[in-house]
């Protein structure tokens, strides 16, 4: 199956580039854009070699999983802590995508997709998937984002300090071609809905009916300090609000987070 745009991302002025091979999608993004390239562009490829995460962590993927980055041109006037809050934009939009591509079991159920702080999506608790948001300011041109969607379809990669799984291991009959349609259009209609960040409350309420962890033990963990306690909320920057044993709370821009029993062991 060949990768498309998902009709009304088209119509909106979306363009798609695809490769075969690719090292990063996310580099190959950003170096169009360095070359001029305005986006916004969808760069997808059949098989990533170099994909990266968080913090320059690496990005494992086969043949027949989804790696596609998105060129999204940031409009003048949006700040850097609106701009931050892609990132959630990006990971509704990916949850709807997979929900969409599962669809109910018999019985009315579907998967258990749930969002994690920050840039995760977990399926029955394990990571299915990792979005990588990253912009850059060039000269003359202000700043570009760069959103990079990896999911383990085919296959989850092994030997990982946490649980990994995939859509084919879960059972679900999926392919990267159909989960990447479905997702530049989730893309199109999330991002309408932020608004330029303007409707980030009902970005936030919407991520929040899908977040994993919320109201239970977490513990996120910023370099050498571990901050515990509550998963009370995300605050309206985005940031994971705890609340610590003493009723206190605690604002997290960035970390690792550790839910459940992995909390108070982490």
């Amino acid at each position: 199956m060949a990768f498309m745009l998902d009709p009304a991302a088209a119509a909106a002025g979306y363009r798609i580039e695809v490769h075969d091979t690719l090292g990063s999608t996310s580099t190959q993004a950003m170096a169009r854009a360095r070359a001029g390239e305005t986006g916004p562009l969808w760069v997808v490829t059949h098989h990533q070699t170099g994909g990266r995460g968080r913090r320059g962590r690496g990005w494992a993927s086969v043949r027949g999983n989804h790696a596609a980055s998105l060129l999204w041109p940031v409009p003048p006037g949006t700040g850097p802590e609106r701009v931050a809050t892609l990132g959630f934009v990006a990971g509704l939009a990916l949850e709807r995508a997979l929900r969409r591509a599962c669809g109910p079991a018999p019985d009315g159920t579907g998967p258990d997709f749930r969002l994690k702080w920050p840039n995760d999506v977990l399926l029955g608790g394990a990571k299915l998937a990792g979005i990588l948001l990253e912009m850059e300011t060039l000269p003359g041109r202000g700043p570009v984002v760069v959103a990079g969607f990896g999911v383990n379809v085919a296959a989850a990669p092994d030997g990982l300090p946490y649980a990994t799984t995939s859509l084919a291991g879960a059972g679900q009959a999926v392919d990267a071609p159909g989960l990447f349609r479905l997702l530049t259009g989730t893309w199109l209609e999330a991002e309408r809905t932020w608004d330029g960040g303007r409707g980030f409350p009902r970005i936030r309420e919407a991520w929040l009916a899908a977040a994993a962890g919320l109201g239970g033990p977490v513990t996120v963990r910023t370099g050498s300090q571990a901050v515990q306690g509550v998963f009370e909320t995300i605050d309206e920057a985005g940031r994971l609000l705890v609340r610590r044993p003493d009723g206190s709370r605690h604002a997290v821009a960035a970390g690792d987070v550790h839910f459940g029993t992995a909390a108070t062991a982490a």
